[in-house]
């Protein structure tokens, strides 16, 4: 149950992101469910073997990197979901700090 709840935050924050940032545009509300469905898959499959991969530069930069890493996934998601496009890597850095943002105050509240 809890993580039906977490995709529904998920949903509701990456709807909410893609309004405010220009760069952003999710079609339906099923498309921001089915866009946090995978972004929890590649956040658990593919994001450990990037931040395996990027160690040094993870720790040359203080863990900064990891937003590159977010951006990265966020783009994977563009390029595998029809209803979901983001316009460039500025964009998807943006859209995953104002989405974890969103999702925090979001999970907070609930």
């Amino acid at each position: 149950m809890g993580f039906i709840i977490k995709l529904l935050i998920t949903g509701v924050a990456a709807l909410a992101a893609s309004y405010i940032l220009p760069g952003v545009h999710i079609d339906t509300f099923l498309t921001a469910i089915i866009l946090a469905l995978v972004l929890a898959l590649l956040n658990a499959v593919v994001r450990p073997i990037l931040v395996i991969l990027t160690i040094p530069v993870t720790v040359l930069t203080l863990g900064l990197f990891l937003l590159v890493i977010n951006a990265l996934i966020i783009l994977l998601a563009d390029y595998l979901i029809a209803g979901f496009e983001v316009s460039g890597f500025i964009s998807a850095l943006l859209f995953s700090i104002v989405m974890a943002i969103i999702s925090a105050i979001l999970d907070f509240i609930f």
